[in-house]
């Protein structure tokens, strides 16, 4: 992809969590555009829900990179919530992306879109911190089946699926993030935390690796953790291909 300090950056969702640890991470040296709801102070944006797509589409223009962060999050949103953000929202932003020209967009997934598989052991031992009773497990891969949590884990496996018809279709790069548990208070919160956390610093770099990965990554899906000693999701893949080393641990927070 281009240099640093070239880039120009469109990002949906900038004013939330993940997207203001991007902002941090990449403010100094690039360009970046915010597609929000709101404005977001200091940035230029533009204001549309992505649910409509002629109101989103003149954001686009003249971008490198597109980083798909707005989703409809939250303990139990509702079904038409998420068709509309998550899985029309979607759909228009990648949609804007390629009627714009824009090389690439980094998808950001969720861990969601396999956490069905704590429903049983040896996962659900994992996240429920019996430690004691689980020997060796096998880390989940980007190969492994997907079994989704809910709606939202769902609408996730829609936009890793939607991103590859539009790699396919229209030879986008597009790149999928299955983030972790990330919070403000930038720790792990529960047992299952320590199994499934991602430091805000880490899901930054992560997804700055994928802005800068090479033109060689035209599809690809990773998960973005912290070192997690109980994880069971894989690392190797975003290791070979983007270089990515997880800076945070959830063990140094276990007797905080």
């Amino acid at each position: 992809m281009v240099a640093y300090g070239t880039m120009r950056i469109l990002v949906t969702g900038l004013s939330g969590l993940i997207g203001s640890a991007l902002l941090r991470q990449l403010e100094a040296t690039d360009e970046l555009r915010a597609l929000n709801r709101r404005a977001v102070p200091g940035v230029s944006g533009h204001q549309a829900d992505i649910g409509d797509l002629d109101a989103i589409q003149p954001a686009f223009d003249g971008v490198d990179v597109v980083v798909h962060l707005a989703a409809e999050i939250g303990q139990s949103p509702s079904f038409d919530a998420i068709l509309r953000t998550n899985v029309a929202g979607t759909r228009n932003v990648f949609e804007a992306a390629r009627r714009a020209g824009v090389r690439r967009v980094v998808y950001a997934s969720s861990g969601a879109v396999v956490s069905g598989y704590e429903r049983e052991d040896p996962y659900r031992a994992l996240v429920e911190g019996r430690y004691g009773d689980v020997g060796t497990w096998t880390r989940l891969t980007h190969e492994s089946p997907t079994r989704p949590s809910g709606f939202y884990g769902a609408s996730k496996v829609w936009g890793e699926a939607l991103a590859r018809h539009y790699a396919d279709a229209h030879g986008l790069s597009m790149l999928g993030v299955r983030i972790g548990h990330v919070v403000a208070e930038d720790r792990p919160l529960t047992v299952r935390d320590f199994t499934v956390w991602c430091s805000r610093r880490d899901v930054a770099r992560m997804l700055e690796l994928c802005i800068r990965a090479p033109e060689t990554a035209r599809c690809e899906v990773f998960f973005a953790l912290s070192d997690n000693r109980w994880s069971y999701r894989d690392l190797e893949h975003p290791r070979k291909i983007l270089g990515y080393e997880p800076l945070d641990h959830a063990e140094d927070h276990r007797s905080m």
